[in-house]
């Protein structure tokens, strides 16, 4: 039992290190030494290390390894260790022998036990349905029975495109369920984009395996924002001829969608597009037309001052066919007069 206890000492000052460690003693000449080094295994899953005790201070049976589970063999100075099913937290291993002065040299080896989320989620937090532009919310990426969660690397993601990185300040070795929050702010660019956050236990050396990743579902927004003019308002007065064709563009942009309300000159009939047309404009389509652009979100407005003119052409003709007939007139004059 001394002995024990002796080794659980040595073992707790040791713990803290994240690499095959081993106690410091002048009277030590050499150490014990792991292979591995150390050790990443996932919970329930069968794990091995041998341990070279010495090479020259070893004497009789005064060497060992120590641990709580798994079965340990001698082979000369090597101490093998196995385990079919490794489902202990707080599983150690002290590997150690004892000089003939009475001193004790031993070494220890970091275990790492890994369980990858059973499942990852992700949510707002305290908002349901549609979002609006440039208002702040927090998303939520839940994340159930993990271990060790500080391994763990949370990504938040919208689209393809990553938007934080988190790690957990817990230092539990068991498995625990874990919350991380990242702050957004969309705009109308990231309507109909999907967030989601992907968890990945970074497990470092000796193992060569790809870093344990886990998913959420694709969490879809939908950001509602107000009508934006897709050509800007011209305070310029628009100058058209009497029979010409009007075209007044008041298209826009918004989500929901906008609906339209024109406002124009005294008698002319309603409209509710975006774009305005007159096939043929007379002086009673002469003034001002204002087109409101509304949604839920909110409102803007475009206004046309138009100026009709008078069309030249048919007065040019009418004076030149009169012009034609006078001359005519004249010359049929003149000719009855001569003869």
């Amino acid at each position: 039992m001394f002995m024990h206890f002796i080794l659980l000492v040595s073992y707790s000052l040791t713990f803290l290190c994240t690499h095959q460690v081993s106690s410091f003693d002048p009277s030590c000449t050499e150490f014990p030494v792991f292979t591995p080094s150390a050790l990443v295994v996932k919970y329930g899953d069968p794990a091995n290390v041998t341990c070279d005790v010495c090479q020259k201070d070893c004497r009789g049976d005064s060497f060992g390894l120590e641990t709580p589970v798994g079965e340990v063999r001698q082979n000369g100075t090597t101490m093998i260790w196995t385990v079919d099913r490794l489902t202990e937290w707080d599983t150690y291993l002290i590997c150690y022998y004892n000089t003939d002065d009475g001193d004790q040299c031993t070494s220890t080896v970091d275990i790492t036990i890994y369980q990858p989320p059973e499942s990852v989620s992700i949510s707002f937090v305290n908002h349901t349905g549609m979002m609006f532009e440039n208002q702040q919310y927090t998303l939520q990426c839940s994340v159930q029975n993990v271990a060790p969660v500080q391994n763990l690397t949370v990504t938040f993601y919208r689209g393809n495109t990553a938007l934080g990185h988190l790690q957990a300040n817990s230092e539990h070795k068991k498995p625990v369920n874990e919350t991380f929050t990242l702050n957004i702010t969309p705009s109308r660019e990231h309507d109909g984009a999907q967030y989601w956050c992907e968890t990945k236990l970074e497990l470092g050396p000796p193992t060569s395996q790809r870093p344990p990743v886990v998913t959420s579902e694709k969490l879809p927004a939908i950001v509602h924002y107000g009508p934006e003019l897709k050509e800007p308002p011209n305070p310029d007065v628009i100058t058209i001829t009497e029979g010409d064709t009007l075209h007044l563009n008041c298209s826009s942009v918004g989500n929901p969608s906008p609906s339209y309300t024109w406002t124009l000159p005294t008698n002319s009939p309603s409209y509710s597009g975006s774009v305005l047309t007159i096939k043929s404009v007379g002086f009673e389509h002469e003034g001002q037309y204002i087109c409101t652009v509304s949604n839920t979100v909110g409102t803007v407005t475009k206004e046309f001052n138009i100026d009709v003119q008078v069309n030249s052409i048919p007065y040019i003709i009418a004076g030149m066919i009169l012009g034609a007939l006078v001359l005519v007139g004249l010359s049929v004059g003149c000719y009855c007069k001569h003869n």
